[in-house]
């Protein structure tokens, strides 16, 4: 990643600049067996797609709030990058009746309908399916960014110094998320290019978010996402490991 970088948006550029091909954000869900690998280039391309949609869709400007009521997913992975690069502020697991625009996983609804802005649901199926039926009140996610196009240019510029990011009740500028997670990486146990972290964490805490998006995006690694990991047996994880390579490993009991 470049010195230059100020905002995760520009992480994510520079690392489709110095390899697309190489793996980024590979999802498992021990739940429903669903297991997928997107590439920098593919990443790249739903976040371009999911910026598109909120920027010329859902009308979200610089320092519009939007509430995501998702799980650590690789689809909330590239909301947090789209919101990245409009300028948008990702509130994880926020106040929906507070937020602009509220994207919601199909087991909050009920709790998204509180706000009065747009609504967009995630149907959170396997290769990015759709609902049966769309919500009542939302538009499905699966239904929409598919015809948004492949290249994002924002109509304004984001300023790195803005806020950029709301977890746990802490707020973030740009700029902030990227130097924490270059600061805390190396106690990740990210330590350098190809670096590859398996994480079980959620996504409602800053270390879920830093091993399971930006800390392997600021360093040039990758991340295996997994989640309900808790149903995953002690044998069955040491062979995810070692199919996966991977280095370096984070779950929520602390193994």
């Amino acid at each position: 990643m470049n010195a230059t970088d100020r905002t995760p948006a520009d992480l994510l550029s520079s690392a489709l600049a110095a390899d697309p091909g190489r793996p980024l954000v590979t999802f498992y869900d021990d739940a429903t067996g669903e297991r997928v690998e997107l590439s920098v280039a593919t990443f790249a391309n739903w976040v371009a797609k999911t910026a598109n949609l909120l920027q010329g869709d859902l009308a979200v400007s610089p320092g519009d709030r939007v509430a995501l009521l998702l799980p650590a997913h690789w689809q909330t992975a590239v909301w947090l990058l789209a919101c990245a690069s409009v300028g948008a502020v990702a509130d994880m697991d926020g106040n929906a009746a507070a937020a602009d625009v509220v994207v919601s996983g199909p087991d909050t609804l009920e709790a998204a309908r509180a706000c009065r802005g747009e609504r967009v649901a995630l149907a959170l199926r396997p290769l990015g399916g759709r609902f049966p039926q769309t919500p009542e009140g939302f538009v499905d996610y699966a239904v929409e960014v598919p015809g948004q196009g492949d290249r994002f240019v924002p109509f304004a510029p984001v300023d790195p110094a803005e806020p950029a990011l709301i977890v746990a009740g802490r707020e973030f500028g740009a700029a902030e998320v990227v130097e924490r997670a270059r600061e805390e990486a190396t106690g990740l146990g990210l330590t350098g290019p190809g670096c590859r972290i398996l994480s079980g964490l959620s996504y409602d805490t800053w270390d879920g978010l830093n091993a399971g998006l930006y800390g392997p995006l600021a360093t040039g690694g990758s991340v295996v996402l997994c989640r309900n990991l808790d149903r995953l047996g002690e044998e069955a994880l040491a062979k995810r490991i070692e199919s996966e390579r991977v280095s370096v490993v984070r779950r929520a009991d602390g193994g």
